[in-house]
């Protein structure tokens, strides 16, 4: 990986400085990358059910840990020596018209009567906003170069496939794994078990909280996977190969459209700057798994290829369709800033299996833009960053930055992603990576 860097991009936040290279902390210190690889340890290895108690939905570690992260940025902050701040980073304004729009969907709902638990969901949402933008601001702005953003990249694909494992031990056993862990100070905030079913398959989510979140995470994870594995060097190829191979095959295990569609849009982002030989491969392993699949597990793969064909006539389908006829209502009273994110309660209204169209609810059509704007600019930085950089490795890392982003921006349409930990955490820590890349690919004014 080469490791130049635009001289704007060194600063370590926290007043915790790394070595004269900017590659690694100091012996006995902690840098950004260092929170943010523990962050992604909690992100997939402890279950969203598990909670701080008096905190309820919005005290699972991962989101305790995202707000510190956000305290940790800015506390960096104090002096010129420990500041993040060096240079433009998008990712701050994007950052920052994003809590606006969630601030100003608060006001609008504190402007009405609200009741007791929409009050509740309204607390809560500013504190997941709060994590968001401190995962994305902290890794825009301290990741200092291409060597720890491939530790970070190493990091996630390491806690995907580990989690890609015990859901594939979930679809063939129906053991609930994460049903079975304890964690001192921390209750369930919901009892469930982690192996739905659908067509008699059991459904993993390991330690998400649905399959669909499952599925869309490992779609998420699986350019990041695909980058480590065809750039591995000899005597790594079968560590890099293992984690593709794990979300390869838990993807169709969680028998959902949306990761189905994740895995299509990876595929038309990352196959085009492969070379014909890789693309042929590609084509090869996909048609020996989905061979090996129906083998192995009869039925599958046409309960797959059912879901695609019924699009439009089964009762997943038209619950999401039924949403746009009840939309229009919601909406009306405060078309703008919306009633309050985090207030458009399942057990008050309905579910919107739509994040467009939740974000539309909650916080109105300029919450809804706001939103867009995230998550494109996620791709149009990482696509800006391929495009100025000269080193293959880091071009290809680039792309697969952006099908991850892609990845969100479709899945986004097919399920309410701020409504799940796991999937919502990680598209801002993906948008973050984007911003780190944009950065150390910027040429020095």
């Amino acid at each position: 990986m080469a490791a130049t860097t635009a001289a704007s991009g060194t600063g370590s936040p926290g007043g915790l400085i790394a070595d004269p290279a900017g590659t690694r902390p100091l012996p006995g210190r902690v840098d950004a990358v260092t929170v943010l690889s523990a962050f992604v340890l909690v992100l997939t290895v402890v279950p969203a059910r598990f909670v701080v108690g008096p905190l309820g939905a919005a005290g699972t570690p991962a989101g305790i840990m995202a707000v510190l992260c956000l305290g940790w940025y800015l506390s960096s902050m104090i002096t010129a020596r420990t500041t993040p701040l060096r240079g433009p980073q998008p990712v701050r304004s994007v950052m920052v018209l994003f809590a606006c729009s969630i601030l100003a969907a608060y006001a609008a709902a504190m402007g009405r009567n609200l009741p007791g638990l929409e009050a509740n969901g309204a607390d809560r949402g500013l504190i997941l906003m709060l994590g968001w933008i401190g995962v994305a601001l902290l890794a825009a702005d301290g990741i200092p170069d291409l060597e720890r953003l491939e530790a970070v990249r190493r990091r996630l694909v390491a806690g995907g496939g580990l989690i890609a494992a015990v859901g594939a031990f979930q679809f063939f056993t129906g053991v609930d794994l994460a049903g079975y862990l304890a964690f001192p100070g921390l209750t369930t905030s919901t009892s469930y078990t982690s192996v739905l079913q659908r067509e008699e398959f059991n459904r993993p989510m390991a330690t998400a909280t649905h399959p669909i979140e499952f599925g869309v995470v490992m779609a998420m994870l699986l350019p990041l996977a695909l980058h480590g594995a065809v750039r591995a060097g000899k005597g790594r190829r079968f560590r890099g190969w293992l984690p593709v191979a794990l979300i390869m095959i838990v993807l169709p295990m969680t028998v959902s459209r949306s990761a189905m569609l994740g895995m299509v849009v990876v595929g038309l982002v990352v196959l085009p700057v492969w070379p014909a030989m890789w693309r042929v491969w590609a084509v090869l392993v996909v048609g020996l798994l989905s061979v090996a699949l129906r083998a192995v597990v009869p039925g599958l793969i046409g309960t797959l290829t059912g879901l695609v064909s019924s699009i439009g006539s089964d009762s997943s389908t038209t619950t999401r369709t039924d949403d746009w006829a009840v939309i229009g209502e919601a909406v009306a009273p405060r078309p703008w800033f919306g009633q309050g994110f985090g207030t458009y309660l399942p057990q008050t209204y309905r579910i919107l299996d739509n994040q467009y169209l939740l974000s539309l609810v909650e916080t109105g059509i300029a919450g809804l833009a706001v939103l867009l704007v995230v998550l494109v600019s996620g791709w149009a930085l990482a696509r800006k960053a391929r495009k100025a950089s000269a080193d293959p490795e880091t071009r290809h890392l680039a792309q697969c930055f952006a099908a991850s982003m892609a990845v969100a921006v479709a899945s986004y349409a097919t399920f309410d992603a701020f409504s799940f930990p796991m999937a919502a955490s990680l598209t801002f820590l993906c948008l973050g990576c984007c911003g780190a890349l944009w950065r150390m690919t910027r040429p020095a004014s």
